[in-house]
């Protein structure tokens, strides 16, 4: 799975003259986190920056809450006057970024590792999408989702074992689909993941046994 497949592409934006205060506000109505600031002015969609709800937050007064209704006019009423910040003030440059044809694994490792909740896609150095944890949890979900009644069988495996030979000799001998197959060989116990449909599905759980793949459980698909 690429990240192209799961990235929203249907995105808000903000130009760099936006301001805080008007963040905020776009932040609460459209119940996001985060806005890409883009190059509005020449119309060219290129990335600039991201601006998170805490880029917001931090920017304003620590007893005055941004995304309230009453936070925008209370702030410029304290600025007294003088310029409001803009989201090029309060982005963050450079982001982490990745591309379409990136595979999904790539983002959820940068956000893992790098401790945060999203990332502009981009190609070419221009904004073509945003994926997001939740993004991730659809494609890791989408996984196990089946159409048809099944079963789900997990079985160990010894360490570095290719598992998919005996998988496939034995979807071929009881005439079943294979839907899903996961293998974590370096797991803390090696383990393998199958889905599989059809009428044999007891057969294949006798014959793991035989093959002295001990299965650790059975779970019933449902559509």
């Amino acid at each position: 799975m690429f990240v192209g497949m799961w990235m929203v592409k249907d995105l808000l934006t903000i130009g760099p003259d936006e301001s805080v205060g008007n963040i905020a506000t776009l932040m609460a109505q459209h119940r996001i986190r985060r806005l890409p600031v883009v190059d509005k002015a020449h119309d060219s969609n290129k990335l600039l920056g991201i601006v998170s709800y805490s880029d917001v937050l931090h920017a304003f007064p620590a007893d005055l809450n941004p995304f309230s209704s009453v936070a925008n006019d209370e702030f410029s009423q304290r600025m007294n006057g003088t310029s409001e910040l803009t989201a090029a003030d309060i982005m963050r440059d450079h982001p982490l970024t990745v591309l379409p044809q990136d595979p999904i694994e790539k983002a959820a490792k940068l956000m893992r590792d790098k401790k945060i909740g999203a990332l502009p896609v981009i190609s070419q150095d221009h904004l073509v999408g945003l994926i997001t944890e939740s993004d991730l949890f659809r494609a890791f979900a989408s996984l196990f989702d089946t159409h048809e009644p099944g079963v789900r069988i997990t079985f160990d495996i010894s360490s570095g074992e290719d598992v998919f030979p005996i998988v496939a000799e034995l979807i071929k001998k009881h005439q079943l689909k294979l839907h899903t197959l996961v293998s974590l060989p370096h797991h803390s116990r090696a383990l393998c993941v199958i889905g599989v449909f059809g009428r044999h599905t007891d057969k294949l759980v006798d014959d793991l046994w035989k093959s002295k793949h001990a299965v650790v459980n059975v779970i019933a698909l449902t559509p």
